[in-house]
């Protein structure tokens, strides 16, 4: 078998690896198809030197459901594997080709256009296409397929490639959507945003929404967007981070859109309920996706527009290779198809910054009165005027102003207490000298949890989870323990006792809510869990902002004001009452916030980012595997004089890996990272991909991880 030549450095690396078993026996009798009887086949392998297009014969017999974008099986090293047939052709460059094993089913669910995406997506982030289709195209039911076969109008591949397939000049009428009065008044360039998606055009935005309950929340705005756009008869995605959100907009979506236009798209419904919908899109039968990060690859006919809500969540990042990130994939796609984009946030992250600052897109922000109208006002306990009315302030997790703010607005509805952290206190250090509490065995820090829910706290290793029932301190000798940190339980805990006629709600780790009833209540929730009150809360208490601006990240700014702005905008608007406090130091997440001046702080923080040369102002891709290895590797690149070359440095050790861990440490890891500008960002990606297909290969050294943009590795 020969292999199509299409990245000419990988098929150099395939000299001499030919084992027998991929050339067909010429005498084998197999007869073949009698028109293109060539199948280029993607082959579902996470080895890097296969991430290439391979040539198969394709039998008589499969003929008819041999369509390019079947799943198919094939013979390769003597291995049975799967894969996606890519394309039908008439000739191979090599004479002798192995026969195609099985199709599994005639349903054609590769789309060209998602192959090109997932081939770009791959290129992109220096992974492999077979890992970005496993992401792509949804797991077979082949129930869901039985039925989805019977629906058609034809019968077998015919049938199957019938329903995949646009009818030309006779394309699907859509129902007629009902945007409503516009959400967007007040909101610069938004209503030309809006004519010019009914008009089939294409623009680029970058929306700053507001508000996060009631009928003119982001959702819902979100859903107007959508309806302007299939007013052109044209399709739309939209990807949320989790299922939180993607319940609120399915919701939004029914009031504006009609009945059964839009389907979601993720793997909290199931395998089955996913791929039903999958099947329904890729008949043409709805052209409107909600859903989570597998969405954004969604086959939506006649693509019109591709949202993303809060691009600045961790959440929209792959957590399997190559780790690529919502945001970039629907870029790509819009790239592709020609399509419109909005990236929507209460925030800006510093990626839609650069969207704007390069000219690529408009932004849709509100004017100062529109913000002023719609925000809740926010007091810092770090300001001045409240540091000389409470001295103690600055001390105090919980200062006498946010106390009497809560028992003020509780007399009005709910209140929002946002905590950093989960657990009861999940960081503990000596009382005497406070050294950071760690355990005897494997050195992890303590904490003190709840046993199985109940009012006994016990005190244990977060890392191999020993039980510790006699500490002493190796510094000092010291029993006694306090909390450096303080946990959404403990929080609940403590609240409700200041509170005792006031019933207390948490919302954190196993147990999130997603709304919460409109009365009064104490609402402890973790960073990403706030519940949505219907009419909004009366009040929120921002806690533990200083713990989250000490991250060690490059982004912990960013990401505070984010996680900050997001609970914000579900409380009341200062007209109704609505009160937001701060407790944090005074720094310039505090004022953006004060200011609600989001779109300030990202200019900011996009400007140092440039001036530094630091991420998202260039690209960077971290190198990690062994010290000799990274070494290697990075050497055989022959890297440009542009490019900035960080490393090789050793990773901070983490948690044991299994019993005895501890006892026999292994080699750390070390990691090297490489800054290049976006102009030369193909080149170098293109070189590390070839890098580690050669070195896959010809099996030279361990692997070395290369991970591009990750937001976690500075």
């Amino acid at each position: 078998m020969d292999s199509h030549p299409e990245q000419g450095i990988q098929l150099s690396l395939l000299s001499g690896f030919v084992g027998r078993e991929r050339v067909a026996d010429p005498h084998s009798g197999v007869e073949l198809a009698p028109s293109l009887p060539v199948a280029q086949v993607v082959i579902d392998s996470p080895l890097p030197h296969l991430d290439r297009i391979f040539d198969y014969s394709v039998p008589r017999e499969l003929d008819a459901a041999a369509l390019p974008g079947v799943r198919v099986r094939v013979k390769f090293s003597g291995q049975d594997l799967n894969g996606f047939l890519a394309a039908r052709v008439a000739a191979s460059e090599s004479e002798r080709l192995v026969p195609l094993s099985r199709v599994y089913s005639p349903v054609p669910v590769l789309q060209p256009q998602i192959l090109e995406l997932a081939a770009r997506v791959a290129g992109r982030y220096c992974g492999t296409v077979a890992d970005v289709l496993r992401v792509a195209v949804p797991p077979r039911v082949a129930r869901v397929e039985k039925d989805y076969l019977a629906a058609a109008p034809a019968s077998g591949a015919e049938s199957a490639a019938a329903a995949a397939t646009p009818v030309a000049g006779a394309p699907a009428v859509p129902p007629a959507a009902h945007p409503g009065a516009s959400l967007f008044t007040g909101y610069s360039n938004a209503e030309a945003f809006l004519t010019q998606l009914s008009l089939g055009g294409s623009p680029k935005g970058v929306l700053a929404a507001l508000t996060g309950f009631g009928p003119g929340s982001w959702h819902h705005q979100i859903a107007q967007a959508v309806a302007y756009c299939q007013l052109s008869g044209r399709g739309a995605i939209v990807v949320v981070p989790d299922l939180r959100e993607l319940d609120l907009l399915d919701k939004a979506f029914a009031h504006v859109l009609p009945a059964d236009s839009h389907v979601r798209l993720t793997a909290d419904d199931g395998p089955t309920q996913r791929y039903e919908n999958y099947l329904r899109v890729l008949r043409g039968e709805v052209k409107i996706v909600i859903g989570t990060r597998s969405a954004a690859y969604a086959p939506v006919r006649e693509l019109g527009l591709v949202c993303c809500w809060d691009d600045g969540d961790e959440l929209h990042i792959e957590r399997r290779a190559p780790y690529q990130h919502s945001r970039d994939v629907l870029l790509l796609r819009s790239e592709i198809e020609d399509t419109a984009v909005l990236m929507a946030a209460h925030s800006r992250s510093t990626e839609a910054q650069r969207l704007l600052a390069t000219g690529w897109a408009q932004s849709l922000a509100a004017a100062r009165p529109t913000a002023r109208l719609a925000t809740a006002r926010v007091i810092s306990t770090a300001d001045s005027f409240e540091q000389a009315r409470d001295p103690l302030a600055a001390m105090a997790r919980l200062p006498h102003r946010a106390w009497q703010v809560a028992k003020d607005a509780l007399a009005a509805g709910p209140v929002l207490v946002q905590v950093a952290r989960t657990g009861y206190a999940p960081a503990l250090a000596c009382q005497r000298c406070r050294e950071v509490a760690r355990c005897t065995d494997c050195t992890g820090p303590l904490l003190q949890a709840r046993a199985g829910g109940s009012a006994q706290v016990l005190l244990s290793c977060r890392w191999c989870g020993r039980a510790e029932t006699s500490f002493s301190c190796p510094t000092c000798g010291s029993h006694a323990l306090r909390a450096i940190t303080v946990g959404a339980a403990r929080t609940a805990e403590e609240l409700g006792r200041a509170f005792p006629s006031v019933p207390v709600i948490s919302s954190a780790g196993e147990h999130i809510k997603a709304a919460v009833p409109d009365r009064p209540a104490i609402v402890v929730a973790t960073i990403g869990a706030e519940p949505v009150a219907a009419h909004g809360y009366a009040a929120a208490l921002l806690l533990d902002g200083d713990a989250m601006l000490r991250r060690e990240s490059l982004r912990s700014g960013e990401d505070t004001l984010r996680r900050w702005m997001n609970a914000a905008a579900l409380v009341r608007p200062a007209r109704d009452g609505g009160l937001i406090v701060v407790t944090a130091d005074d720094s310039v997440e505090v004022a953006a916030l004060v200011r609600w001046d989001p779109a300030g702080y990202a200019e900011r923080e996009f400007g140092l980012r440039h001036e530094l040369q630091l991420p998202p102002a260039v690209r960077v891709a971290a190198l990690t595997g062994g010290e000799d290895d990274v070494k290697a590797f990075v050497a055989a690149l022959d890297l440009p004089a542009q490019v900035r070359v960080i490393g090789p440095a050793p990773l901070a050790a983490g948690p044991p890996q299994g019993r005895g861990a501890a006892d026999v440490p292994d080699a750390p890891d070390y990691r090297t990272l490489l800054f290049f500008p976006y102009g030369m960002a193909a080149r170098i990606t293109a070189a590390l991909r070839a890098q580690k297909s050669a070195n896959a290969a010809r099996r030279v050294g361990a692997p070395v991880q290369v991970r591009c943009d990750g937001v976690d590795v500075i």
